[in-house]
Parts: C-alpha cells; structure tokens; sequence
C-alpha cells in the first residue's frame, strides 16, 4: 500500500518536528513547509493527500493559503492555530477547511484526526438513490455529482450530503448528522453542522441556483429533496 503524503505547512521548527515524527511514525510520508507560499509550491508538485495548516504563518494567513487552495484543489486541510474562538473555527470550516485543532494540542491527537479523514469511513449501508440523475454519488471516490457537475466537497460536506441523501426529505437533527458523520462528535460543536450545511447549500446554487432542494427546519434539522 502506498504510504499517504503530509503536508505540514508549520512555521514553528519544534512544533513541526513533533508533528513530523508522530506522523512518520505511523508510516506517513511527510513534506514541511515554514511558510506559506513554499508550501503552496510543494503542493504543486508533489502528490498531497492531506495538508496540515497553521493559521499565523508569517508570510501568508493559513485562510489564505486555504482560499488558494481551495481554488484548485479539494485535499483536505486540517487548520492549526493558537486561538481557540468559535468565530475562527468557523471561518475555517466556512473556507473549506476539513477540521481544526487549537495549540497546544497533542501530536497523537493531531494524527488520530489525520487518520479519520483519510480513512474515508462509509457514513451508512444505506444506498443512496440516483435522484433522477440530479444528484449521483460515487462511494469509492467520494464524488458527488449534481446536474452532471463534480461537487467539490470537504471530507464532512461529503458525509452530510450523503446522509441527507441516503433518505430524501427526512429531517435530520444536528445530533443525528454529528453521530453519523463525525467519528467523535464530542468534539465538534453545534455551529459546525450549520456552517457545513451552508458551504454544501452555496455550492448546490452556483451550479443551479433556480432550485432549493437543501431545506432548513428551524429548531429541528435539515433535510434535501431530490428534485
């Protein structure tokens, strides 16, 4: 099996060492970059399958970074970041940031959440329908197509719209989405899912903005309709 690439974009020497060894040591492969723009040129070259983003880098802001990549390029990105405010995690996740972790944190923590994302965990058994060719879900890729268009989505956009569409119109809780799609829902928190929700809803209108097929139930949850 081929050993996944790392990218840690850290630039902090010792915090990128203890990140470096942990993931190594679990048989990652590992590129470092100290500051942005480096590691936006690595990214580029190499075959990255997971990027590991501290916010307050000097030369570029990681959301930033984040918004560059992002414009290219759906690997998932895991953000680092000395401050711990809702609004920042929020932001992150908004920008198309896959999870968030606060400094101090613990490498083998940080690695744990590295290997969830990349394990790519099927949400359910449950097959999720064609949609009418609305919407078609290719499990093994984690593709999601809508009106023929590939969706770009982080590693939990995709969980939740597979969920919702797995069951059309059913209204889903945030607690249901979180127990299903997180593999630790403890720690996440509750704006999480909404903010996920609004990135998939934005996405689903620059394709077709004349349909509204992603419903909100106030104070309940949300469910999709096919069509």
């Amino acid at each position: 099996m081929t050993k996944k690439h790392i990218l840690v974009i850290e630039d902090e020497s010792s915090i990128a060492d203890n990140i470096t060894y942990a993931l190594t040591s679990e048989g990652f492969n590992c590129s470092w970059a100290g500051i942005g723009s480096e590691g936006l040129d690595i990214l580029a070259a190499k075959d990255i399958d997971l990027v590991i983003l501290d916010v307050g880098l000097p030369d570029i802001n990681g959301f930033e970074v984040c918004k560059i990549i992002r414009k290219s390029s759906d690997v998932p990105i895991i953000f680092l970041t000395a401050r711990g405010e809702e609004i920042d995690r929020v932001v992150g996740l908004e920008i198309g940031g896959d999870d968030y972790v606060v400094k101090p944190f613990s490498p083998r923590e940080l690695v744990a959440r590295v290997k969830v994302i990349l394990k790519r965990l099927p949400v359910q058994n449950v097959e999720p329908k064609p949609a009418d060719q609305v919407f078609t879900v290719d499990e093994e890729k984690r593709h999601v197509t809508y009106c023929d268009v590939a969706l770009e989505l982080t590693f939990y956009e995709y969980g939740i719209l597979k969920l919702l569409l797995s069951q059309p119109e059913r209204v889903f809780t945030r607690e249901q989405l979180m127990s299903e799609v997180w593999s630790t829902p403890e720690e996440s928190f509750d704006r999480a899912v909404d903010t996920h929700i609004k990135t998939i809803r934005a996405k689903l209108r620059a394709i077709a903005p004349q349909n509204n097929l992603l419903t909100t139930h106030r104070g309940v949850g949300y469910s999709i309709k096919l069509k």
